[in-house]
């Protein structure tokens, strides 16, 4: 009798506190880590019921063919989904939190504003489609501590358009993708405290957008930026080298503190826009 008279004023006396959570959450004052996912609207799916990856699979089989499957707005958490042929279906706002993704064919699918926090995205095709405010944060690429290229994922001529994402996504193929206002790494989400720099070693960005594109502190080691508009980008403090952008367009891209060893610049334009090229870690190695 006396514990569970103490457990009840445990719970009172937490209760102001326990109150306090709602409007902070209301005001938007905690950080977005901790805030409901914003598709679990009332009465949507989400909220009546999860969906198995059966029901999933079921909804592709059944689609009539050349239509596009309806799977938006859905909560699809931690759900196996490998392998899955998606046949361009709708995924808009869709939560595919710690989803298995594995070799997954998601190539010219609609993913706008959907979340892809901690999903595994070894070897998915994602060529194509539409990312647009999607978030990507800790994704599981690689099946080993190795790094092997047939395992990173395809974003060729995707539109990832003021996309967030960290972590690793070496070897990745973005060429021809639109990453206009893109994040990696640091800033990606509000909890910049617990996200560290993206690993991009070995991207390829070759005729990729990067307009405004920020990669704050992030490993660009060897990567390639060939013929890509990288305008206006952010690359403070990131790993340069032996990055390439020949034929690239660097006008008004700020490289201030970057590691700039062996960076072939050799016929990229816009140098002499470039913010903080000359004071950049080792620009006397740089290739120009």
């Amino acid at each position: 009798m006396r514990i569970a008279l103490g457990l009840a004023a445990a719970v009172l006396a937490l209760s102001p506190s326990l109150a306090f959570w709602p409007s902070l959450v209301e005001a938007g004052e905690l950080p977005s880590y901790t805030q409901p996912n914003a598709t679990a609207d009332a009465g949507d799916e989400t909220q009546a019921g999860k969906l198995s990856a059966r029901d999933v699979t079921a909804r592709l089989f059944k689609a009539a063919p050349g239509s596009r499957p309806d799977l938006a707005k859905l909560n699809l958490t931690r759900l196996d989904l490998a392998e899955l042929d998606f046949k361009h279906s709708r995924l808009d706002g869709s939560d595919l939190y710690g989803a298995d993704l594995s070799r997954a064919n998601l190539a010219n699918c609609s993913l706008v504003g959907a979340r892809l926090d901690r999903a595994t995205i070894t070897a998915a095709d994602f060529s194509g489609a539409d990312l647009t405010d999607a978030r990507i944060l800790r994704p599981t690429i690689f099946t080993t501590l190795e790094v092997e290229t047939a395992e990173a994922p395809k974003f060729v001529g995707a539109k990832l358009v003021r996309i967030r994402s960290d972590g690793l996504l070496d070897r990745a193929d973005f060429s021809g993708a639109d990453l206009s206002g893109a994040v990696f790494g640091g800033g990606a989400s509000r909890e910049e405290t617990l996200f560290s720099p993206a690993s991009l070693t070995s991207a390829n960005f070759t005729k990729a957008i990067l307009k405004e594109t920020k990669f704050p502190g992030a490993s660009l080691k060897y990567a390639r930026f060939i013929d890509a508009d990288v305008s206006g980008a952010n690359f403070r403090g990131s790993n340069l080298t032996g990055a390439t952008f020949r034929g690239a367009n660097l006008a008004g891209a700020d490289v201030t503190g970057a590691n700039l060893d062996e960076t072939d610049l050799r016929g990229a334009r816009g140098l002499d826009q470039v913010i903080g090229l000359t004071s950049a870690t080792n620009f006397q190695s740089a290739r120009l």
